[in-house]
């Protein structure tokens, strides 16, 4: 329900309505059920109700888990490995812990968690790859928000303010959170008060100036992969830092993902490519797409393309690609890879040089050493004598039809963010909790390097989680 505020505090005041947010404010409302005197929850929401849900509302949302609801076995290692030891281990090993009991919890709301085929092997299942379905809710990140924002509105101690952008946290004499100064969208501001704060507004990927701030004069290039992360304007951190909180994660570090330009749907991720080339602007390869699996490159891809490629890519397939079954599935575009009977044609299509286009071609096929195409697993079949290789699924291009499609890179989150414990308080460098205040989600900050995929919603819902029960134990202590 949306209603006004009233001048009695709340005992929860929530800042965004993705995964963690929605996590926090529905774990508090069971936390603190049967109360003598019912819980006040706020929920803090930038967008309009019809946009509401920032970047979870339209992400595909892949979970790293088992089918028995586990966390990959070595997802906490493996972000340990990529980070150079930076990563918070006692973190990685809580979301491992805790995988479980945020899966029941969404599904108990009616998220269904659906294992659908995937043509390429992934990496999720103990880092061996496997052909094994990968999950993901059934209707992607938008039924996490559906149904978990359906239980709040049906809640009378909920109360959600849309159109609400929050400016600055407040605190009492002893330093203690104690509510939000806000704008609201007639343009007033006010103090919302809460008993505790939990920050979920995401991290700074809607924010031109922090990107550019931390990424350098490139950031302006970068579209967002989504339309919801426009309110992912890094309000968490600046409020935060403001109160002498410590920061963690790489902040020059990014998620990008290459999609394709030919559509504005959001999330047109091209994940499918391991089993073609990738040329830039002037028709080189410059990626081995055979390196590793899918979901261990496709970030690399993406970051690429936009850090060093000008923006501007194509990958490049033929008839072999389009023999694997269920390959569609690996592209989220709704516009099909452009196909045609040369390649000369395809150029055409692309708008792209063809002698240029077939020059590449030519001289990649003539590198592919001999050997058994095998796209559901790492096949070893590589090239030689070619900069850069191609390590694996290297197969001519030699069969009509062609297949394209034109790509740049899109931001989809950044690596920088607040830090907190495990029990999702926000602390100081000294590692001191800062009482009353907690964060979630991309609002947090953990991955340097890489980031190693499909638990970015996983982290929100867990961390939302954890951060409200602790509010709610706290205050009936």
């Amino acid at each position: 329900m949306s209603t006004s505020s009233t001048p009695a505090p709340y005992d929860l005041v929530v800042i965004g309505f993705g995964a963690a947010g929605l996590s926090a404010a529905l774990s508090f409302a069971e936390a603190t059920e049967g109360r003598d005197t019912p819980a006040r929850i706020a929920v803090l929401e930038r967008a309009t109700e019809e946009k509401r849900g920032g970047a979870t509302r339209w992400t595909g949302a892949f979970l790293r888990i088992t089918e028995d609801r586990q966390l990959d076995t070595d997802w906490a290692d493996h972000v340990g490995r990529v980070s150079g030891g930076l990563a918070d281990a006692d973190y990685c090993r809580t979301v491992e812990r805790e995988t479980p009991k945020a899966l029941s919890f969404v599904e108990k709301h009616g998220v269904e968690i659906a294992f659908e085929p995937f043509p390429l092997p992934h990496t999720f299942n103990g880092g061996t790859p496997s052909m094994n379905p990968p999950a993901s809710p059934r209707g992607g990140g938008a039924s996490i928000v559906e149904h978990l924002g359906a239980a709040l509105e049906n809640d009378p101690r909920v109360e959600i303010h849309y159109e609400t952008e929050a400016l600055r946290l407040t605190t009492s004499d002893d330093g203690t959170v104690d509510g939000v100064l806000v704008r609201t969208s007639d343009g007033h501001t006010r103090r919302i008060q809460g008993r505790a704060v939990v920050l979920a507004s995401g991290g700074f990927q809607g924010n031109t100036e922090m990107l550019t701030r931390y990424l350098g004069d490139k950031a302006c290039d970068l579209p967002l992969i989504a339309p919801g992360i426009t309110n992912s304007r890094g309000d968490a951190l600046r409020m935060a830092l403001e109160l002498g909180a410590d920061t963690a994660g790489q902040f020059d570090g990014i998620h990008a993902e290459p999609v394709d330009t030919r559509t504005t749907k959001a999330d047109a991720v091209l994940y499918g490519f391991s089993t073609g080339i990738f040329v830039n602007s002037s028709l080189e390869r410059f990626f081995d797409e055979g390196r590793d699996t899918w979901d261990n490159t496709f970030e690399h891809v993406g970051y690429e393309i936009w850090k060093n490629q000008g923006q501007e890519a194509y990958w490049i397939a033929d008839a072999k690609t389009l023999a694997i079954p269920g390959f569609r599935n690996s592209l989220l575009s709704d516009v099909d890879p452009e196909r045609a009977d040369t390649l000369e044609e395809l150029a055409g299509k692309l708008g792209i040089d063809a002698e240029g286009l077939e020059k590449t071609v030519a001289e990649f096929n003539a590198a592919v050493v001999p050997g058994e195409f095998d796209p559901t697993r790492l096949d070893g079949k590589s090239t030689t004598g070619l900069t850069p290789q191609k390590s694996n699924w290297a197969v001519p291009l030699d069969s009509p039809p062609f297949i394209g499609v034109p790509l740049t890179s899109a931001v989809c989150f950044t690596y920088g963010g607040v830090r907190t414990d495990v029990d999702g308080r926000v602390v100081t460098p000294s590692g001191t909790a800062i009482p009353g205040l907690y964060a979630a989600g991309e609002a947090t900050g953990l991955f340097y390097h890489a980031y190693p995929p499909a638990t970015s919603v996983l982290r929100s819902l867990i961390f939302g989680r954890l951060a409200a029960h602790h509010a709610a134990a706290a205050q009936s202590a």
